[in-house]
């Protein structure tokens, strides 16, 4: 459905019981990314947060799209599913065969829809614009200060548009916009983003560049700017399809080249100038769960900024998983699932992104596979469409045959222990584990250069004869090795994680306390040796600070910290009297070193609350209004962070 703005997405979150009101002051700064980092893991994703008292004339909404529920009555479905199943039936009616004019003639309610869709320019202000701050002053709005060490306050829900100087094709994003001043932030774009390409034409005819930010208004559009559209689409199209509504545009005031929604809240206008020196950004505690650290980006100089007559400002935090993006991510699995499997790779059935890979690290994705080598088809397939190239780990599965014929007892692909026990069966680490190199998300700071690094697939999938090695022993049921055996031959472990192997998944996970170069290559070696270790396939590595036993948090800080390529360890053995042979694949999820791991640049710390906003938070809870208490996430992170020079560049 079409909200007319973000006032009435809001009433209808309170309706729905999705929104609680706070009325006790609360300040942006650290308080309220600190309450809200306690609502989003509480269960389900808490609920929707409005902080009426912030000191500032405007109240402040956040956790909006922080759970299923919300997230589909952002979009105006009843379940995730439903967009993916709509799009999937308009590209095989598009992509039909047209025999006559009764097939032509099918399109024409179609073809009238997208017409419907198209965004609108109107003539004259709009509801944005009802308001004109006579002295713009970015100051002035409860820009939220999320972290500790974070560089400053940034705006962290904004839609940024731009257009080609060329061209004049709009593109709407969103980058995170630190303050520095009443009329001066950073625009933190990436190389590889739309609007950094808008902005490097701007410099080749030496003009500055005209920008406008928008905040609130239809939910939709804040999902739009994330999606991950091909170039010179407009995401106010997709905005249309999804709210089956077009969206309505009016020309900024004082940037007049760029539209912006008529009903969003708030409008930031400014421009980007290419002769300007770019300014020192960050650090920022990002979707990863550490912060990126600092570096040199673009400057936004505001020239004016308009509102609604009753706005209200969206926020929302990001960090440690599980937080409100997820959900962002996992509506964009489910939207982009059809347009992958219809267009580049038809083979997919279905795809997962768990939380604890946030985004990039880790897709799973579940193929039909008819001959060998469809697995590496599929991968190299993948890793080059859009942004999966950015994609770190990519796990392959496939249904189990039944009588030679694929069976028809699917499971869901984000039933992890079963996709996990089916990969893990049908998984040579010798031979079924494949490494690349190619271009990362420059947050990963895994990669010992920015931006390019090590990618990794893991092919999960039933294999055909042409694809075995005769001489691959693997044992179908193995010793369960002891963690107090395994810590006292080892004094390096402080944790062996050894309850994967019991639910018939062949690995292990072990936290170590290296304390020399080539340490883990050494102890993976030695533990791969022992008889009791053979029926293990796969070990990961994880820092001594991190328990072993809690999987999802060992999974995360793994996945962050590992360059598949660079930190994996293949342990090989022929077994005695036979021409057969054992394999262990060992990956190294520990923080890197300049002294002991030859790493050369920075590596960020992890993102938690300072002390005196916990106890803050804690002393005021009860007047919040939100319930039962609920205690800090950040204690239980407390003792695994660095030291502080590696916060900070």
């Amino acid at each position: 459905m079409a909200y007319r703005n973000q006032q009435q997405f809001i009433d209808h979150l309170e309706r729905a019981g999705e929104l609680v009101r706070i009325k006790t002051y609360v300040d942006p700064k650290l308080e309220m990314a600190e309450i809200t980092d306690r609502v989003s893991k509480s269960g389900n994703g808490g609920k929707a947060l409005l902080f009426e008292n912030t000191g500032y004339d405007f109240p402040v909404l956040m956790n909006a799209y922080g759970s299923e529920q919300r997230m589909c009555m952002a979009l105006g479905v009843k379940h995730l599913d439903d967009t993916a199943k709509e799009i999937e039936d308009l590209l095989k009616l598009l992509s039909a065969p047209k025999t006559g004019i009764l097939d032509k003639l099918k399109l024409l309610p179609k073809l009238g829809q997208f017409a419907s869709w198209m965004p609108k320019v109107k003539s004259g202000r709009g509801a944005c614009q009802e308001v004109v701050m006579k002295d713009p002053d970015i100051t002035k709005l409860p820009v939220i200060t999320c972290w500790p060490k974070d560089g400053g306050p940034f705006v962290t829900l904004p839609v940024i548009h731009t257009k080609d100087p060329i061209t004049g094709s709009r593109n709407v994003g969103m980058y995170r916009m630190q303050i520095f001043g009443p009329k001066l932030t950073g625009m933190h774009w990436h190389k590889h983003k739309v609007s950094a390409k808008h902005f490097n034409e701007y410099k080749k005819l030496n003009k500055r560049m005209p920008v406008a930010v928008a905040l609130g208004g239809d939910p939709v559009y804040a999902y739009s700017a994330t999606a991950p559209l091909p170039e010179n689409v407009d995401e106010y199209m997709l905005a249309g399809f999804l709210r089956k509504k077009k969206v309505e545009l009016v020309k900024c005031i004082s940037q007049p080249d760029v539209e912006v929604p008529d009903d969003a809240d708030f409008i930031i206008e400014g421009y980007v100038d290419p002769g300007d020196e770019l300014i020192w950004e960050g650090p920022f505690g990002d979707h990863t769960g550490y912060y990126s650290l600092p570096d040199w980006y673009p400057r936004f100089h505001i020239t004016a900024i308009t509102h609604k007559k009753d706005p209200v400002y969206p926020a929302t935090i990001v960090g440690i998983p599980p937080q409100e993006d997820a959900w962002l991510g996992k509506a964009t699995e489910r939207i982009f699932l059809a347009p992958i499997k219809m267009t580049m790779v038809p083979e997919i059935l279905d795809m997962d992104m768990p939380v604890e890979g946030v985004f990039h690290n880790l897709v799973i994705t579940q193929i039909k596979k008819d001959y060998a080598g469809q697995g590496q088809k599929v991968m190299n397939a993948m890793w080059g469409a859009g942004q999966m190239m950015f994609n770190k780990i990519l796990v392959l599965t496939s249904p189990p045959l039944a009588e030679g014929r694929e069976s028809n007892s699917f499971f869901r692909i984000s039933d992890y222990l079963r996709v996990a026990q089916d990969v893990f069966s049908n998984l040579n680490p010798a031979t079924d584990i494949y490494f690349s190199t190619g271009p990362m998300d420059v947050l990963d700071h895994s990669c010992s250069k920015l931006g390019f690094g090590g990618k990794m697939c893991i092919d999960g999938t039933r294999k055909f004869d042409e694809e075995m090695e005769d001489h691959y022993s693997s044992k179908a049921s193995m010793p369960i090795p002891l963690e107090s055996s395994l810590k006292s031959r080892f004094p390096e472990i402080k944790a062996a994680n050894t309850s994967l192997l019991k639910l018939q998944i062949p690995c292990l996970i072990v936290s170590i306390e290296k304390n020399r170069k080539g340490h883990i290559r050494e102890l993976h070696d030695k533990l791969c040796s022992d008889e009791e270790m053979k029926g293990v396939k796969m070990v990961l590595y994880v820092e001594h600070t991190v328990d072993a036993h809690d999987l999802p948090t060992a999974l995360w800080r793994c996945c962050n910290n590992l360059d598949p390529k660079r930190d994996s360890h293949l342990f090989k053995q022929d077994l005695d009297n036979s021409n057969d042979y054992y394999a262990c694949m060992g990956f190294d999820g520990t923080r890197k070193t300049k002294s002991l791991d030859d790493f050369q640049r920075d590596w960020p710390n992890i993102i938690v609350a300072d002390n005196e906003t916990i106890r803050k938070v804690d002393e005021k809870w009860d007047q919040l209004g939100i319930g039962p208490f609920i205690s800090s996430p950040s204690l239980k992170f407390k003792d695994q962070m660095y030291g502080e020079e590696a916060v900070v560049a």
